[in-house]
């Protein structure tokens, strides 16, 4: 899944794809709100991305996306 964090005073959002579900990502961005901290994901392929909880300005969680691959016709 796709999760665009912004933060505060930056000018492009961070991108991250994540493993967790819709329910464990929201519960941990929750708890790093809560507490004060940082909210630390890692990305699929191992990588960490970590915002301290005061410079964030969002979350958005957007499902799978897939990508067409060649051409598409829409009619």
């Amino acid at each position: 899944m796709e999760v665009k964090i912004g933060v505060q005073h930056a000018p492009r959002e961070l991108v991250v794809e994540s493993e967790l579900s819709p329910e464990e990502l929201a519960k941990q961005v929750e708890e790093a709100v809560k507490s004060e901290t940082v909210l630390q994901l890692t990305d699929k392929k191992g990588s960490s991305v970590m915002v301290p909880t005061g410079a964030l300005a969002y979350v958005e969680v957007s499902g799978k996306t897939t990508r067409p691959v060649g051409f598409t016709v829409d009619e």
